[in-house]
């Protein structure tokens, strides 16, 4: 896992190399107005789907939904989705699911796109288009490079489909971002271990683009070190989820660069007050952080960063807890479900 992890920047310099697919896509995006996108993914490919769907919304202005599969499939609901854009993530593409109800928006008029680490999948197959992730085989159960690639991917999309022209800083960001994984990879994340290697249950908190990565690393966290972390956004933990935070109960509160993050910041420390044990992960500015996190070129390309750097830990702390990351038990490489 953690050497998959490291090899992340490769996938993302190879993207940047040739955008040839990713700019013709977006260039048919944009010939007419889309009325809404769809995702479609499970398990760590659904949060990726969740940073593109946060990023569309806020840079291109359509609304993105995440569909549940079994509308299409074992409900053969008539979606009208003519004209409309569709665009699955996944490691594999094998999943006998993802493939239907990719086959199903296809078939109904929907303009489809798979992203996935492998171009020879029936995933690939069933969709007009194709963006491989180019982050080569995954060995790993639990996926890592690919989830970073799909993110690093879906910013490409967005950056080349806004008009009236593409975002070239995002773009210039997105061919620095390697570097950043570089140095993110090395940061000091020694605190969170010693925090979490008692855990057995905790929140990830995030919000906006954040969100996503909080949603992988609690993913993460229940498969290599058996914690029960449920992942959430600070805006919805001030209601319900308020109730389970008590004396010692362990929070990791991704704050990066946007404009959510004085909300984080703020929610770290009414939950400092209240006893909780705190993880604040945070640029160097933010005074209150216990965690750094390192800043790309562009902060919508921080969340990724950050999710290297956790990715890091995570392999760490697994070992800690006398479990093995690389075997996650229960777990295989390939789910497929109907």
């Amino acid at each position: 896992m953690l050497d998959e992890a490291l090899a992340a920047r490769h996938a993302v310099a190879a993207q940047c190399a040739d955008s040839s697919r990713v700019e013709a896509l977006a260039a048919s995006l944009a010939e007419k107005s889309r009325h809404v996108a769809l995702t479609v993914a499970r398990g760590s490919s659904d949060h990726a789907a969740s940073y593109f769907a946060s990023l569309a919304m806020s840079r291109i202005g359509v609304p993105v939904a995440s569909l549940p599969m079994s509308i299409a499939t074992l409900q053969a609901a008539p979606l009208r989705v003519a004209g409309e854009f569709a665009i699955a993530f996944s490691q594999s593409g094998k999943s006998p699911d993802l493939v239907e109800t990719m086959t199903t928006l296809r078939r109904a008029g929907a303009l489809t796109v798979s992203c996935v680490n492998a171009p020879d999948s029936p995933l690939a197959s069933a969709c007009e288009w194709q963006l491989p992730l180019l982050a080569g085989p995954e060995r790993s159960v639990a996926a890592t490079k690919s989830y970073i690639a799909m993110l690093s991917l879906s910013a490409q999309l967005v950056a080349f489909w806004q008009r009236p022209e593409r975002d070239e800083p995002l773009l210039e960001a997105l061919r620095a971002l390697p570097d950043a994984l570089d140095e993110s990879a090395h940061l000091d994340w020694s605190r969170a271990i010693e925090a979490l290697v008692g855990a057995e249950r905790m929140f990830v908190i995030g919000r906006g683009l954040g969100l996503a990565i909080a949603q992988e690393a609690a993913l993460k966290l229940k498969e290599t070190s058996g914690i029960q972390a449920e992942a959430f956004s600070s805006a919805e933990v001030r209601h319900g989820p308020m109730e389970l935070i008590d004396e010692n109960y362990p929070l990791l509160i991704f704050a990066p660069r946007g404009p959510e993050q004085a909300g984080l910041v703020r929610l770290a420390a009414d939950m400092r007050a209240r006893g909780a044990r705190v993880l604040l992960a945070a640029p160097g500015d933010v005074a209150e952080a216990t965690l750094p996190l390192a800043t790309t070129r562009h902060p919508a390309l921080d969340p990724i960063a950050a999710i290297q750097t956790f990715y890091v830990m995570a392999a760490g702390l697994a070992v800690a807890r006398g479990r093995d990351a690389d075997q996650p038990r229960y777990l295989n490489k390939i789910t497929e479900t109907h």
